[in-house]
């Protein structure tokens, strides 16, 4: 495939999740009511497989100060990955309405735009990536409360693969670390620390799902040119849920030094912090993910210093993504390339 190809793939995934974007949202507004509790655990079999199409675009902006250079030009990075997940189970243990299950995924990047703004105010040349598998997986296991368990091999991945198999893996088990015997209108909160590197400790994200409603939803149809059409098998019904998410900071503004920033005798300042908006379509039926969206707005305010306060560097960083997953017949799809 060449550039011109490539670009026209990337242009139609992209419209594609717009397009899924934009059902999520009306859907919220024609739930149908239903009574009695529904299991949302994935009921998978072993042999299983499933097909995902993963689209994930983020924006970062970075305004950066120094005491050795007095305005540092800023910069900025725009990424577009549009990549498919293949899953197969490998073993299921049932333990009551739930089980623990033993999985592999490959990841198969077709196309990675990344544009990063150079000093000149120009844009760099596009960096578009060939598809790569080489014949790389990821096993994992899932445990009954929804949990990921003994990951193996995501470290040989490229980044981007890893990037868009973590997109998958937060909105396959969304649903699955719920409670068991979800209601409508029933709501449940959590909390989880933030793992990512970051110069700000004591990171925390505090989350609100809701059981909205159920609509009709199915798998689509991914055709050779990697085009996503409505296939011809009935709708089943999915349940709705609708999780917002908050950044919060437990550390000082004043003394916000990560341990590994310590160990390197560095001393970091400010605050951080961002919220999450994500619509997830669980089938009733299978207790599978047939399609999730996300829209996140991040932003820090740091400087990071020696322990002495010398050598001080600001930076003011505003970050925004959105992702898609969505279940795929690939049946059309004999070489995406």
């Amino acid at each position: 495939m060449d550039r011109a190809a490539r670009a026209g793939w990337r242009r139609r995934h992209l419209a594609c999740f717009c397009i899924w974007f934009s059902l999520c949202a009306i859907s919220l507004f024609g739930t149908k009511e239903r009574t009695g509790r529904v299991n949302l655990f994935p009921r998978l079999r072993a042999g299983q497989t499933l097909t995902y199409q993963i689209a994930y675009h983020s924006d970062k902006r970075v305004k950066t100060e120094s005491n050795v250079s007095a305005a540092a030009p800023g910069n900025a990075s725009k990424l577009d990955t549009s990549a498919l997940l293949r899953l197969k189970v490998l073993g299921v243990r049932a333990t009551d309405a739930r089980a623990v299950i033993q999985a592999r995924a490959t990841v198969e990047i077709f196309d990675t735009d990344a544009r990063y703004q150079i000093p000149n105010g120009e844009s760099s040349t596009p960096k578009v990536q060939e598809p790569v598998s080489a014949g790389k997986f990821v096993e994992f296991t899932i445990l009954s409360d929804g949990r990921l368990d003994q990951v193996n091999g995501l470290s040989a991945f490229l980044p981007a693969q890893q990037q868009a198999w973590r997109e998958w893996a937060d909105r396959f088990l969304l649903a699955a670390a719920l409670p068991a015997g979800a209601v409508l209108t029933q709501k449940w909160t959590s909390e989880v620390w933030e793992t990512s590197p970051s110069p700000i400790a004591g990171l925390r994200w505090t989350r609100e799902s809701t059981y909205v409603g159920d609509e009709p939803c199915h798998a689509v149809v991914l055709t050779e040119r990697g085009d996503a059409t409505a296939g011809d098998a009935e709708a089943g019904m999915c349940a709705v849920i609708l999780t917002n998410a908050t950044l919060k900071q437990d550390s000082k503004v004043k003394n916000a030094t990560p341990k590994d920033f310590k160990l390197h005798d560095l001393r970091t300042t400010g605050s951080a912090g961002g919220s999450n908006r994500i619509i997830t379509f669980v089938s009733l039926e299978t207790g599978i993910l047939i399609r999730a969206t996300e829209e996140a707005v991040q932003q820090m305010d740091v400087t990071v210093a020696k322990a002495d306060g010398s050598n001080r560097v600001h930076y003011n960083v505003d970050a925004k993504s959105h992702s898609a997953v969505v279940m795929v017949s690939d049946i059309g799809l004999k070489n995406p390339r």
